[in-house]
């Protein structure tokens, strides 16, 4: 995606106050500020279901990179559903999760999908769409659209809700961004901090307390 298409996040003119939003009391003393707030999520989800379909050639795998995913997929899912392509046609869906662990320590560049070889051979011919919630470093993904080339799809494509602008970056740019955000750690809509904050509605930033307090204790 052009990056002129995305809406580009900055943290001067982004982050809001906490008082102006309805924040869960159990996370009010973890977070900074809110730097997407949910009404402006749902926009944006919307508008990239609409770009999805007006782009769709046929029908769609809808891959849900799990965990994080989960929420802006099943929001994009349900705009998708509700738009048409630009003959008036709707798109027909068909619904697959995934978990992706990258191997640790090694150079081959594989990573491992919870699916299982048969599983993934379902793919050939098909047109899939992978939904993931943010893209980091983009390694993980390349690595992903690598093997699952591997199986002969008609079409593979990404749509990310997140790209974080970082260093670290390798480059990659999926298909469909929602909003690139900065280098900073985010939370909420789904997205979490050792499993806690996937119940906070907005896109937040945590604060120093929040890492110390929801911490994995050894």
């Amino acid at each position: 995606m052009d990056p002129k298409m995305w809406i580009d996040i900055n943290t001067e003119s982004h982050q809001y106050s906490l008082d102006h939003f309805v924040i869960p009391d159990h996370y009010e003393t973890a977070l900074s500020s809110v730097l997407i707030p949910h009404g402006v999520i749902m926009d944006r989800v919307e508008k990239l279901a609409k770009l999805i379909v007006q782009e769709a050639t046929g029908p769609l795998v809808v891959c849900c990179v799990l965990k994080g995913g989960h929420q802006f997929f099943a929001d994009l899912v349900n705009y998708i559903k509700k738009n048409v392509t630009r003959g008036g046609n709707s798109v027909p869906l068909s619904l697959e999760f995934i978990k992706v662990k990258s191997y640790s320590g090694e150079t081959s560049g594989e990573v491992k999908l919870s699916l299982t070889d048969d599983e993934c051979k379902e793919f050939a011919g098909k047109n899939i769409l992978i939904v993931e919630d943010i893209i980091d470093t983009g390694k993980t993904m390349v690595q992903l659209l690598a093997k699952l080339k591997k199986y002969s799809p008609e079409s593979v494509k990404v749509a990310s809700l997140l790209i974080k602008k970082t260093p670290l970056s390798n480059g990659y740019i999926p298909d469909y961004v929602g909003f690139a955000i900065p280098n900073a750690f985010v939370v909420g809509y789904a997205l979490d901090y050792n499993e806690y904050f996937r119940d906070l509605d907005h896109i937040c930033v945590i604060s120093e307390h929040g890492k110390e307090k929801y911490a994995v204790k050894n």
